[in-house]
């Protein structure tokens, strides 16, 4: 078979899986917000909400596992259709509830739904990385980023639409369907790029030197920072740019229309826009335009609440602006997160640096909505926009070209 239609085959693979694990979580992470101010819950209390996602935080504990019980490609496949199974049967269990009587119930059944997909990511992650070389990381990751931005569409877009017809109880059942059917092309994946690490064979159970060894490697530091603050400011805005459109008199239609369809739709071109920049441009120069795009979108949101008219227009643009920053982002801190993980910890590494965006993510989004609640929309993006320039200014401080950056370089 052709080596480009094996290529092909593969990132179509991947562009599933990771659509298969962001639909439902950002349809319960656009929905249950939106839903809770409606009925004038606080913005400290929905802040709060993100830590839901807390098993996106914690799956670095159990990444080791994975990766020390996976020696080809069918130990991965293994991990990735239980995982989806449980994923999915979860996800059917939640359909059967009352969304305002067993709120708790239903929060506790999302977070463990959530844990499930954590699981599936780690594996998907980990194939990833052993199945493409670095110059076809790019790639791959335009595939992750696409993925959770086509999910998030999807999800906090489409679904949201079709809640209002179809309600919880009926649209759930579907969700749970199509978990299932999105794992479909991974029966058929084959990975000749494979090459187990012999590091995988001298332990049989994981250490706690799994997790400090990725810490140990020269100059790391800089990427842990790096990861901590490179799209900070954006989360926060995320995280309040829906509760924001509810306080503007918006329906849950309107923001499922702004928000989750056109917002991602524009997050899907930056993110394949930043694929191809990066693959042109190599690491170091996209590292800088991507932080200088994020902190202008961050200052037009301020400006939008102080000075410019508020409009469908003006916010559609400041939408707009902020998916497609997020897109182009992502691509650099995953492309950069995969140039820095170890032989035979693929998992582990890959799956320890996404944990610090998310992390940095669910604090800036608490904290966004406290300040929010106290101090105003303007000055929450005049906080927010503090918090980029610094991104800006670490990188150009610190961060040098290097050869290996290079759109040139293979390994």
């Amino acid at each position: 078979m052709n080596e480009n239609v094996q290529k092909g085959g593969r990132l179509f693979t991947f562009l599933c899986l990771y659509i298969a694990q962001s639909i439902p979580k950002s349809f319960f992470s656009t929905i249950i917000p939106v839903l809770m101010r409606q009925n004038e819950y606080p913005l400290e209390v929905i802040g709060l909400l993100q830590f839901v996602k807390l098993p996106w935080v914690l799956k670095f504990l159990w990444s080791p596992a994975v990766d020390r019980s996976s020696h080809s490609t069918a130990d991965y496949k293994r991990w990735i259709f239980s995982s989806e199974l449980i994923y999915a049967v979860t996800i059917l269990a939640i359909s059967f509830l009352d969304l305002e009587a067993n709120m708790y119930t239903i929060l506790l059944l999302v977070i463990f739904a959530f844990a499930a997909s954590a699981t599936q990511d780690i594996a998907t992650d980990a194939l990833a990385v052993l199945s493409f070389n670095k110059k076809d990381k790019g790639l791959v990751n335009s595939m992750q980023s696409v993925g959770g931005f086509a999910g998030s569409m999807i999800g906090g877009g489409l679904l949201l639409l079709l809640y209002n017809k179809l309600g919880w109880n009926l649209l759930l059942p579907y969700l749970a369907l199509f978990v299932i059917i999105a794992v479909i092309p991974l029966i058929f994946f084959k990975n000749s790029q494979f090459k187990p690490a012999e590091v995988k064979r001298k332990y049989s159970r994981p250490s706690i030197n799994d997790w400090l060894g990725f810490f140990k490697q020269n100059g790391i530091w800089k990427q842990v920072v790096f990861l901590f603050l490179y799209y900070a400011g954006l989360i926060g805005s995320l995280a309040m740019v829906r509760p924001m459109l509810v306080d503007y008199g918006y329906s849950i239609r309107e923001i499922g229309i702004m928000s989750g369809i056109i917002g991602t739709s524009i997050g899907c071109v930056g993110s394949l826009t930043g694929g191809f920049i990066v693959r042109r441009l190599g690491r170091f120069l996209p590292r800088i335009i991507f932080a200088i795009f994020g902190l202008i979108t961050i200052i037009y949101f301020y400006l939008l609440v102080t000075y410019l008219p508020v409009n469908t227009a003006t916010l559609h643009l400041a939408i707009s602006l902020l998916w497609g920053s997020y897109g182009m982002s992502t691509i650099v801190v995953y492309t950069t997160a995969m140039d820095r993980v170890r032989p035979g910890y693929e998992g582990t590494d890959f799956t320890l640096q996404t944990v610090m965006t998310h992390l940095s993510g669910m604090i800036m989004a608490a904290v966004a909505g406290k300040v929010a609640g106290e101090f105003g929309y303007a000055n929450l993006f005049l906080f927010e926009a503090v918090i980029a320039s610094i991104s800006l200014i670490f990188i150009l401080s610190v961060f040098r070209k290097d050869k290996k950056d290079e759109p040139g370089f293979t390994e």
